[in-house]
């Protein structure tokens, strides 16, 4: 039996997804489906870019304000949604497109997740006390003792993915690079045909970063997230605060930097992100490759996507 064919349109964040997206939806029966992590969480619009009401009302889009900020969304939870609107989607006769940046997703959807025990909230509170002593970097020389192999991929100051590797070898007594290793993967149920907007002059995406965050700021970004912090529920740490910008933002409304520093900082995070975003998209060697500084970028998927399901 024939695999179902899925196109997914990736890439650095201010690549033109969601326009190269609607632009598919307007010439075949499609429906959206979101792989972005931040825009998952209600009330958080501006930050976000999150489609218009134009773009929202042009096609059907879904993983999209699904949670409050003060909660988490996982991978797991990702796979199982989207798992279920693919069916859904096919059964209503239509294209599901994914569309999005979270790269972490695109790996789950492609590979499959790994079977880790779930958190321990009294292991999770030792290692944040840990990280207030000894911070992040600290927190790498210890996984680099137990687990050398996921300590080498990971950066001395991805403090989550750190504490994660530490509470799992505390939950098993095994290194998480050995537990993932024992494990086996089934292959999913359709075929991902992925589509990648990459720019050619990295230059030019850094300036449609940067006029973007400044057209953010215009539309009310820093109100947004004031309204989020008269939240007591809500903080710094949490995983919604944590998205680019909205940290950056977070710490200019308590004081600790200032305006300029705020937007430069902001701007940094959103490039250090479409760097990050960049090389896991070179790790997928079968992806097609559309210049996403080019004129007509939309024409250019369409045509690709065409291409791929027929």
């Amino acid at each position: 039996m024939q695999q179902q064919k899925i196109i997914a349109i990736m890439g650095p964040t201010a690549s033109g997804k969601t326009a190269a997206a609607l632009a598919i939806a307007r010439e075949v029966p499609a429906e959206i489906i979101s792989v972005d992590s931040a825009l998952v969480y209600r009330d958080m619009n501006i930050g976000t870019a999150k489609p218009n009401t134009e773009e929202l009302a042009a096609a059907p889009h879904h993983l999209i304000d699904i949670i409050d900020p003060s909660e988490a969304y996982s991978v797991a939870q990702f796979l199982t949604d989207s798992a279920r609107l693919i069916k859904e989607i096919r059964a209503r006769g239509k294209l599901p497109i994914l569309v999005g940046g979270t790269m972490m997703y695109y790996k789950a959807l492609m590979n499959g997740i790994d079977d880790l025990p779930p958190a321990d909230a009294a292991i999770r509170a030792q290692l944040d006390a840990d990280m207030a002593k000894i911070g992040a970097a600290g927190l790498h020389v210890r996984l680099t003792d137990i687990d050398p192999v996921t300590a080498a991929r990971l950066q001395p100051n991805d403090s989550q993915r750190i504490q994660r590797a530490l509470e799992i070898y505390q939950l098993t007594g095994q290194a998480m690079s050995t537990l993932i290793a024992q494990q086996t993967r089934a292959a999913a149920p359709f075929e991902l045909l992925p589509i990648s907007l990459e720019p050619s002059d990295r230059s030019f995406l850094h300036e449609r970063i940067a006029k973007r965050f400044d057209v953010m700021l215009e539309q009310g970004f820093i109100d947004e997230v004031r309204q989020l912090k008269l939240r007591p529920e809500l903080n710094a740490d949490l995983p919604s605060i944590r998205c680019v910008g909205y940290r950056q933002a977070w710490d200019y409304l308590d004081g600790s930097i200032d305006y300029q520093e705020m937007r430069e900082r902001g701007i940094i995070a959103t490039r250090q992100l479409a760097k990050r975003q960049l090389t896991w998209c070179r790790s997928i060697p079968e992806r097609v490759i559309v210049d996403c500084i080019k004129d007509n970028v939309s024409d250019q998927v369409l045509q690709q996507a065409r291409v791929l399901i027929d």
